[in-house]
């Protein structure tokens, strides 16, 4: 038995976080990757895992080792995609981190469209509202919709992407319809906790600085279409992605409010690792997402 099929046991036991989740994700048995596992502490002299009947945790050589592991087997599988391409065949596994709200929405379509097109590249799709550790976590990619901030990553814009104040029409007729930003402070809000600022929302003031203000309501929840299902209800003003509130501001179910205080620059991106060369699967998919979304 290869150190390299040791090693890909070791990481897939780690990143399903246990032996029995590992085994039922890749179609090998248990006991065959405890037995490999086993292996490669015999072989490293050194113990990687930590097992009791009911907890798994990595040692520090464990952590140390999964890092470097990931680091190779990624470099491995770079250079038998790079084979491939060369003969016209791209195939393999990409895991994908990705927020809820990317999935949910309508632009998560173009991830099924992707895979419906190409059927021998595995999608595995993480769908997470934090901001993972790509190299740290083994990602090969993540989507992100932000404005960007400076990183170790590489990024290419899929999309602009903006946000958009919202409320119900019977909403404003109750309240009021705010002129300033700071009217919000007085004013049902709906927060979305995944947000940033959460209750502090940022603004342009009146002299196009920015501007935050406190504000509060009846929910606050980790969710934008919960946000937006809260706004049309008529339970406060919610910030709002464009692609989310898109549908309920053409039907009349939500009005936008102070789009010239709204800020800008934001977008949808694909950002990877920096890499000596980037997978040819990984290159398809992004090349595939930047054409989806230039024919939306």
């Amino acid at each position: 038995m290869d150190t390299l099929t040791r090693m890909r046991a070791f990481i897939d036991v780690v990143e399903a976080e246990g032996f029995s989740a590992a085994a039922r994700k890749i179609g090998r048995s248990k006991a065959l990757l405890s037995k490999y596992v086993r292996e490669l502490e015999d072989e490293l002299g050194a113990l990687l895992l930590n097992r009791t009947t009911r907890q798994f945790s990595m040692t520090e050589a464990g952590h140390t080792y999964y890092r470097r592991a990931s680091e190779i087997v990624r470099e491995v599988d770079s250079l038998a995609d790079a084979v491939r391409e060369s003969s016209g065949d791209v195939r393999g596994r990409i895991k994908l981190s990705a927020p809820r709200t990317f999935a949910d929405a309508p632009i998560g379509q173009s991830l099924i469209d992707f895979a419906k097109q190409y059927p021998d590249i595995v999608l595995d799709i993480q769908l997470d509202d934090r901001f993972v550790d790509l190299v740290e976590e083994g990602f090969d990619l993540a989507v992100r919709i932000s404005r960007l901030e400076n990183s170790s990553l590489i990024a290419r814009r899929l999309a602009p992407f903006s946000i958009k104040l919202c409320a119900s029409p019977e909403l404003i007729v109750k309240h009021g319809m705010p002129i300033r930003p700071q009217d919000l402070g007085r004013m049902p809000c709906i927060i979305d906790t995944n947000g940033r600022g959460l209750n502090n929302w940022p603004f342009k003031g009146d002299n196009n600085d920015q501007l935050s203000v406190a504000v509060s309501g009846p929910i606050e929840v980790n969710s934008p279409m919960a946000a937006r299902a809260a706004a049309v209800a008529g339970l406060g003003f919610s910030i709002l992605p464009d692609f989310i509130a898109a549908p309920d501001i053409q039907s009349g179910r939500l009005v936008t409010v102070m789009d010239d205080r709204i800020l800008s620059g934001g977008g949808i991106f694909a950002v990877y690792p920096h890499r000596r060369y980037l997978p040819a699967k990984v290159r398809v998919f992004v090349d595939y997402l930047v054409q989806w979304f230039k024919d939306k």
